[in-house]
C-alpha cells in the first residue's frame, strides 16, 4: 500500500464483493453494452463462457409457478441423433458425457475439441486441443452472430433442433448477502441467504432448455440487457445498492466507495486492452485463509479471465501463499514418495488429518446445510461438515489415512486366506458392516496416530490451527480449550460418538530441528538437525525461475546431523528390527481418485444418485465409487537398502507428472555411472543414493525442468494427445543437463517443460498458462478451458456453481459461544469479571519480524518486535477496555487463551486485531489469568473448519492431486474477546 497509486481498503473478508463489483463494470461495458473483440475472442477460445448449461425446472413452493435453476453442462451424450455436423462428436462417441457443447454461429450445437472427453482413449488422440476449427461460437444464445463473425451473412435458422430462435426465462440464483435483521448493527458486514431471480435467453435443444455460461454469468452479476426484455430483478445502474453485484452494492460490505470500485474496474479492463492483457492481481494468504477463500479467489480470477490476461506475461494472477511446489517436481516426487520402489504412496490432506486426530470435529458441529444454498436439493440436510469429510473419504474423493479400522497388512492376509482378491474382500466387509473407514470413528484407539515425526516444520508453533486441541487430545497435556463439545443435535451422524474423548493419542512425538521451538518443547525426542549452511540440498519454488543449492560452510556441529543422515540412520534401525517383527508383507493402499488420470471421469456430471447413503447401501466399485485398492509388497528388512538406492520402477513403469509420461532409462543408467552402483544386498546393481549429493543428482536428472531430453520427450508425449506443436519449446535445450555442481556454482535457470504451464523459452520469464494460450493446449478441466461455472453436485448444493460473494462466517449465529464484533458486554470467562472487554475479529497475518516462526528469537528481531507476543489493535478498541500501548492484555475465545502486549496503532481498523504469525511460546509468555496456564500462541485462538466444496472430487478438475486440491487451513473468520489484565505478570 505504501507505494500504490490507489489503496482500496475493504473490510476484512469482503474482497470478493469488491471483485464482483469490478466484474459487474467489466461485463456491462465489454460484454453487454458492446462486445469488445479482444475480450470476446479470448473468452470464446480459452474459457467456458460459450458452453451450454441445462436449465432445470425448480418449484420454490410459493405457488408462483416453476422457475429455472442452472444445472449441468450439456454434453455430447445429451445431443439428439442427427444434430451437429458430419464428423462431430455425438452421443455414441467415446467419453461423450465429458464432451461439452457450444452453439455455432447458425445455432447448430457443436462439440469443440479439447474437453476432458478428448483427453483419454485412442479414438480422440490428436483432438485434445483448443483449435475451434470451423466453429464460430455464440457467447450468448441471443447473439446475432458468432464471436469471430467469419460469415456475417449466416442466418441463425438451424434445422429445428439448433434453431436460432430463443426465449427468455427467469432463473433463480442464490445470494448470501442479505441484510441482517433491523437494528443488528453488529452484523453490518455479514449476510443472510436468499434468492434473486433474473432472466436469461435460452433455447430448446433435444427437449432441454439451455443457455450459455456467459448468459448465466451476466445474470449472476446483475448485468441487464434491456434490448432482450429479460424478466427478473435488475439494478437500475451502478448506484443501485439493493441488489448484487453493483459498485454501490459492494460499498455496503467493503466500505470501498462505489465510485472507486467502478473506476478501478474500468481502468483494469482498459489497461488490459491497451497492454495486450497485462493487468495482474497478486493474492495470497490474505484471501486464502478465509473460510470462503475459494469464492474470493474465483471472483478475483474472473477479472483477469474476462479481460484476457491469463496466460500473458505481465498479466493474470500471481499466487503468493504457502503452497509452493518445487520446480524439478518429477524427480522430487520419485524420491519423496518412494515411487522408484513401490506405488502408490500414501499422501494425506493435512488439514483433515489434524481435524480428526486432534478431535476438533467433536467441538465443531457446523451444520453443512447452514452453508447450503436456499435452492439446494437437501444433500446436506441433517449433516455436519464432518459428515462431508467422511463421505469424501468413502468415495475416494480425498485420501484418508489410516483408511480402515483394520491393519491393511492384515486385510490382505485375510483375503489370501479366504481365497479372494483383497479388493473384493474389502468391498464385502464394507457391505457387511464388519469393516469401517477409520474416519468414521477417529476416537477408536485402533485408529489413533501413534507416532508423529515432525521435520522442517513447527506444527505446534506455526501452522497447526487449533493449537490447544492439539495439546489436549493429541498430546494429552495441559490445554486451555474453553469450548464445550457438541451436543447430540450437532453431532455427525456418520461418525461414532464416544462419551469420553481421548486425551493423549500419541505414543511418541519426534522432532528434527535446529532450534528450540514450541513443537520441540512438547516433543518426546528432539533430534538436533543441521541448518542450510551445514548440509547439501536443493531449493526451488514454482514462483521463481531458478534452482539453488544449499552448501555446507561448516560440518554439522556437536551432536547435530543432517536430516538426510538422520533418516537413513532411522531406516537402518527399522530394517534391523523388521527382520523378526515384520518381514515381507503385502499392504493394501487405498488411493484417491486422481486428477490427470481417467479417474476424473468416475462421477459423470459430478452427479450423485446415492448422496448421504451409508456405505453398506451403496454400489461399491473400487476406483469408481470408492478409493482404488492397490496391493503393494513391503520388504521391511530391505527398507534401508532401498532408501539408499534408486529402484527399478523408475525406468520400468516410467514417471508421470500431471498426466505427462516420461521414460528415463538413459538417465537411470547415467546416474549409475555418476553415483556408482550398489555392490550387493537387496538393491544390488541399482544406482546409489546413499549420499545427499546423490539424491540431489537424482532429482535434477529425472525432471524435465532440469533435463532437456526429458522436457522434449514429455512435450512429444503431449503432442500425441493435442496434435499441436509443443516440443520446440524445449528443443533448443534438449542437450542441457543441470547437475548439482551446476547449481552449486550459480543459481541455474530451469528449462521449459510440460510439468508446468508457463514458458521460459527464448529467455522469457515464467508466467502461468502461457503454453495453453499460445499453443492451444487445454487446461486440465472439464471443458479444457478456464471455468466460471462448476457443476459438481456439491458446488451447486452450496450455491457456488458461479462466482458469488459470501461474507465472513457469522460465527455467533453458527456457534453460540462466539462473540459478535464490537460487543462489550461481559463474556463470563474466568478472570474477566469487573473488567472491560471488547469482541474483535482476530487475524494472524505473516510476521514482519520473522520468517514464519524462524528468526523471531534473534536479538535484532526481538528488539524490533518488542521481544515477545503482541496484539495490534486500534485506538478505539484500546479505549473501550482502557488499555495503553505496551500494556499486557489477554485474548480468549472458545479455542484458547493468549497473553500478549497491546500494540496500539492508528493503522489498525476498529473491530479488527492482528497477532502476527508466528511468535513461539518460548520467550516472554506469562501465565494467563483466564486459564492459569502459560499464555498460548497465535493459533491458541484458532481452530480448523472444513468447507464441503474443498472436499468434492472424482470429477474433472475437482479431483485430488497432492498439493493441488483439498481443505484449507482457514482461520480468519475467528472472533476473540480482549481485556486489559493485571500488569503484574508471573511466569510460574
Amino acid at each position: 500500500t505504501k507505494f500504490a497509486d490507489e489503496w482500496l481498503a475493504p473490510h476484512p473478508g469482503t474482497d470478493g464483493a469488491l471483485a464482483q463489483a469490478m466484474g459487474h463494470v467489466i461485463l456491462t461495458e465489454h460484454y453487454a453494452q458492446r462486445r469488445t473483440p479482444q475480450f470476446a475472442e479470448y473468452a470464446a477460445r480459452f474459457t467456458d463462457l460459450p458452453h451450454l448449461v441445462v436449465l432445470d425446472e425448480h418449484d420454490d413452493g410459493s405457488g408462483s409457478g416453476a422457475a429455472y435453476v442452472p444445472g449441468k453442462f450439456l454434453t455430447a451424450a445429451d445431443l439428439p441423433d442427427g444434430v451437429g455436423r458430419p464428423g462431430d462428436d455425438d452421443a455414441g462417441s467415446a467419453n461423450a458425457r465429458f464432451k461439452t457443447v457450444v452453439l455455432d454461429a447458425d445455432g447448430t450445437p457443436r462439440v469443440p475439441h479439447g474437453s476432458l472427453g478428448h483427453r483419454y482413449g485412442e479414438a480422440d488422440a490428436g483432438r485434445w486441443n483448443l483449435d475451434l476449427g470451423d466453429i464460430d461460437p455464440l457467447l450468448s444464445v441471443a447473439d446475432p452472430h458468432g464471436v469471430f463473425f467469419r460469415n456475417p451473412t449466416a442466418a441463425q435458422t438451424g434445422d429445428g433442433t439448433g434453431t436460432g430462435a430463443y426465449e427468455t426465462v427467469a432463473v433463480a440464483l442464490p445470494r448470501f448477502d442479505l441484510d441482517p435483521a433491523p437494528g443488528d448493527d453488529a452484523g453490518a458486514h455479514l449476510g443472510g441467504a436468499g434468492v434473486v431471480v433474473r432472466g436469461v435467453p435460452a433455447r430448446r435443444l433435444g427437449g432441454r432448455l439451455v443457455t450459455t455460461v456467459l448468459d448465466l454469468l451476466l445474470a449472476q452479476y446483475g448485468v441487464n440487457r434491456p434490448e432482450l426484455a429479460l424478466p427478473g430483478e435488475w439494478p437500475a445502474g451502478y448506484d443501485d445498492d439493493a441488489t448484487p453485484a453493483t459498485p454501490a452494492w459492494q460499498e455496503r460490505f467493503t466500505g470501498v466507495p462505489a465510485a472507486a470500485a467502478e473506476r478501478i474496474g474500468r481502468e483494469f479492463a482498459q489497461n488490459a486492452l491497451d497492454s495486450g492483457g497485462r493487468s495482474m492481481i497478486i493474492m495470497g494468504a490474505g484471501t486464502n485463509h478465509w473460510f470462503h477463500s475459494d469464492t474470493i479467489y474465483r471472483a478475483m480470477l474472473a477479472l483477469t479471465t474476462l479481460t484476457g490476461c491469463q496466460g500473458v506475461n505481465g498479466g493474470g494472477w500471481a499466487h503468493y501463499v504457502g503452497q509452493e511446489k518445487c520446480r524439478p517436481v518429477t524427480g522430487w516426487a520419485q524420491y519423496a514418495g518412494g515411487l522408484d520402489w513401490s506405488r502408490p504412496p500414501r499422501q494425506m490432506i493435512g488439514t483433515a488429518f489434524w481435524y480428526l486426530a486432534t478431535d476438533q470435529w467433536r467441538y465443531d458441529g457446523l451444520p453443512a446445510d447452514a452453508l447450503a444454498s436456499p435452492l439446494a436439493q437437501g444433500q446436506f440436510s441433517g449433516r455436519t461438515t464432518a459428515d462431508t469429510l467422511v463421505e469424501s473419504a468413502q468415495r475416494g474423493w480425498m485420501p484418508s489415512y489410516p483408511t480402515f479400522d483394520r491393519n491393511p497388512l492384515d486385510l490382505v492376509d485375510e483375503a489370501r486366506a479366504a481365497g479372494k482378491e483383497p479388493a473384493q474382500h474389502v468391498v464385502d466387509e464394507l457391505k457387511a458392516g464388519t469393516l469401517r473407514f477409520a474416519c468414521e470413528d477417529p476416537d477408536d484407539p485402533v485408529n489413533f496416530p501413534r507416532v508423529v515425526t515432525v521435520w522442517r516444520a513447527n506444527i505446534l508453533g506455526s501452522s497447526g490451527k487449533g493449537n490447544e486441541y492439539f495439546l489436549r487430545h493429541l498430546l494429552g497435556t495441559d490445554a486451555a480449550v474453553n469450548a464445550a463439545e457438541s451436543g447430540p443435535e450437532r453431532r455427525p451422524r456418520s461418525m461414532t460418538w464416544r462419551d469420553e474423548a481421548p486425551r493423549g493419542k500419541l505414543d511418541l512425538l519426534v522432532t528434527l530441528d535446529f532450534r528450540m521451538t514450541s513443537t520441540t518443547l512438547f516433543s518426546d525426542v528432539v533430534l538436533p538437525a543441521a541448518t542450510w549452511y551445514e548440509k547439501h540440498d536443493l531449493s526451488s519454488t514454482d514462483m521463481h525461475p531458478f534452482v539453488h543449492s544449499f552448501n555446507p560452510a561448516i560440518d554439522p556441529p556437536w551432536q547435530t546431523r543432517t536430516d538426510f543422515d538422520i533418516f537413513h540412520t532411522l531406516a537402518g534401525k527399522v530394517s534391523e528390527l523388521a527382520v523378526t517383527h515384520l518381514g515381507v508383507r503385502e499392504d493394501l493402499v487405498a488411493a484417491p481418485l486422481a486428477h490427470d488420470t481417467p479417474d476424473e471421469m468416475a462421477v459423470p456430471h459430478g452427479a450423485l444418485t446415492d448422496a448421504g447413503q451409508p456405505v453398506t447401501e451403496r454400489d461399491l466399485v473400487p476406483g469408481v465409487t470408492m478409493p482404488k485398492l492397490v496391493v503393494v509388497e513391503r520388504d521391511y528388512p530391505a527398507f534401508a537398502a532401498r532408501m539408499a538406492a534408486l529402484g527399478p520402477l523408475t525406468e520400468k513403469a516410467g514417471m508421470v507428472t500431471k498426466g505427462v509420461q516420461f521414460s528415463p532409462a538413459p538417465e537411470v543408467a547415467d546416474l549409475g555411472r555418476r553415483n556408482g552402483l550398489v555392490p550387493d544386498g537387496p538393491a544390488a546393481g541399482r544406482p546409489r543414493l546413499d549420499r545427499d549429493t546423490h539424491a540431489c543428482e537424482m532429482i535434477l536428472a529425472l525432471s524435465g525442468t532440469t533435463n532437456g531430453r526429458l522436457a522434449v520427450q514429455g512435450f512429444e508425449h503431449v503432442e500425441q494427445r493435442t496434435g499441436t506443436r509443443l516440443a520446440d519449446l524445449a528443443l533448443d535445450e534438449q542437450g542441457k543437463r543441470v547437475t548439482f555442481p551446476d547449481v552449486q556454482s550459480r543459481p541455474t535457470p530451469v528449462i521449459t517443460s510440460p510439468e508446468w504451464s508457463g514458458s521460459e523459452h527464448g529467455g522469457r520469464r515464467y508466467s502461468a498458462f502461457v503454453v495453453n494460450v499460445e499453443r492451444l493446449k487445454p487446461w486440465h478441466t472439464l471443458t479444457g478451458r478456464q471455468h466460471f461455472y462448476l457443476d459438481h453436485d456439491w458446488m451447486i448444493e452450496l450455491g457456488e456453481h458461479l462466482p458469488v460473494f459470501r461474507p465472513p462466517l457469522d460465527m455467533h449465529r453458527l456457534f453460540g459461544d462466539s462473540p459478535v464484533v464490537g460487543d462489550t458486554s461481559p463474556s463470563g470467562y474466568p478472570g474477566a469479571s469487573g473488567h472491560a472487554e471488547v469482541a474483535v475479529r482476530y487475524l494472524t497475518p505473516h510476521n514482519k519480524w520473522s520468517i514464519h516462526s524462524e528468526y523471531q528469537d534473534n536479538l535484532f528481531m526481538l528488539s524490533l518486535s518488542r521481544g515477545g507476543p503482541g496484539i495490534w489493535m486500534s485506538p478505539a478498541d484500546a479505549a473501550k477496555i482502557g488499555v495503553a500501548d505496551n500494556e499486557w492484555i489477554e485474548a480468549y475465545n472458545r479455542n484458547g487463551v493468549v497473553v500478549a502486549r497491546a500494540i496500539v496503532s492508528h493503522r489498525m481498523p476498529e473491530g479488527t486485531v492482528y497477532m502476527f504469525h508466528a511468535t513461539d511460546r518460548t520467550i516472554d509468555v506469562p501465565l494467563a489469568e483466564t486459564s492459569g496456564l502459560r499464555g498460548g500462541i497465535h493459533n491458541s485462538l484458532t481452530r480448523i473448519l472444513l468447507k464441503p466444496t474443498h472436499l468434492a472430487g472424482g470429477y474433472a478438475q475437482l479431483s485430488y492431486a497432492f498439493n493441488y486440491l483439498g481443505p484449507t487451513g482457514n482461520q480468519r473468520d475467528e472472533m476473540t474477546v480482549i481485556r486489559r489484565r493485571s500488569q503484574e505478570v508471573r511466569y510460574s
